[in-house]
């Protein structure tokens, strides 16, 4: 089956892995790209069949996955760190994570038909790019340019909920809502649908509300007075709350639907809470990607020097306080 493939040694090019620079190579590159691990051995015979055919599939897909080595001999910590018991033994990283792997000196085809489980395509790397050069152009303040990018990075990779996600948002922050609408449509079609979507789509509601109802232009005063005569006018209060929820004053809008949840929880098939929700959700600072080197420990379990301490930005611990509101008025 391999009759193509010599028993040459392995080239110089490729990044030979140790416990010093596993951080660096494996977890930390694979946030940007997977990578694939070969744990292998010189005296291997197998190791040596698949060797030239790992560098060839790499260089196929052009970056698409990163190929390292580990010479399970000279690094036992790591071996033992990943349970490797027979090689040639392959074993794929994402996000700091192993996440697949495979064993035995196997042919091309079914190499690729591994990766192509886990690897992005070109397209969608291709609407990756397009998405991250319009987070650029955001923040030079070039709107345009960037629904443009998230447009073209949709029209490649429609699954691609980043940019979808992202799109709606800025269609949405240039007053662009039946457009937003649109796009939003598909991601609110599928069950289960993500928080995220859902909470763009309860804005949009609150929008098209206060474009829609008399009651849009109306000040907090206004609304207090109708309130004070009926604590219990969940209708007003839902009013007020998305009013003050299309202005971004976000805190007072939930403190207002809080006033509601606390009295009925199940009111109007449960908005208030849903809106809440949905509220917490658009103020819920993004994940940041994780510094393997601050976390004490590699995927695999190999200790390492350095641990930073988590520091919460106000924003996100305003919306922790939130969240604790929100679960005692449910108890």
């Amino acid at each position: 089956m391999f009759h193509n493939f010599t028993f040459s040694p392995e080239p110089d090019h490729m990044i030979n892995v140790t416990v010093e620079n596993f951080e660096t190579e494996v977890v930390a590159a694979s946030s940007q790209v997977p990578v694939l691990v070969d744990f292998w051995a010189p005296w291997c015979g197998p190791c040596k069949v698949i060797g030239p055919i790992l560098e060839k599939v790499e260089t196929d897909y052009a970056g698409r996955f990163k190929l390292v080595k580990i010479d399970s001999d000279e690094q036992q910590e790591l071996s033992q760190a990943f349970g490797i018991r027979s090689i040639p033994t392959c074993v794929l990283m994402v996000d700091g994570k192993p996440v697949d792997g495979f064993m035995g000196a196997k042919p091309e085809s079914e190499i690729k038909a591994f990766l192509d489980k886990h690897v992005p395509s070109p397209e969608a790397l291709e609407a990756q790019s397009d998405a991250e050069d319009a987070q650029a152009l955001i923040a030079a303040g070039d709107p345009k340019a960037a629904l443009h990018k998230l447009h073209e990075a949709l029209t490649i990779n429609p699954g691609n909920d980043d940019a979808r996600y992202d799109y709606v948002k800025l269609l949405i922050e240039n007053d662009m809502f039946e457009d937003a609408e649109a796009a939003l449509a598909p991601a609110l079609a599928e069950i289960p649908r993500q928080l995220r979507f859902e909470a763009l789509g309860q804005f949009l509601a609150s929008i098209q509300f206060v474009m829609g109802d008399p009651r849009g232009t109306w000040s907090a005063e206004q609304f207090d007075l109708l309130i004070a005569t009926n604590k219990r006018d969940f209708d007003t209060r839902l009013a007020k709350a998305r009013v003050l929820l299309v202005s971004g004053d976000w805190t007072a809008a939930m403190d207002e639907l809080l006033e509601i949840i606390m009295r009925d929880k199940a009111w109007n098939d449960a908005l208030p809470r849903k809106t809440y929700v949905a509220i917490l959700e658009l103020l819920t600072p993004p994940k940041p990607k994780v510094d393997p080197l601050a976390t004490g420990k590699s995927a695999g379990g190999i200790e390492i020097a350095g641990k930073a301490a988590a520091v919460q930005d106000p924003q996100a611990q305003m919306v922790a306080s939130y969240r604790r509101k929100l679960s005692m008025a449910l108890n």
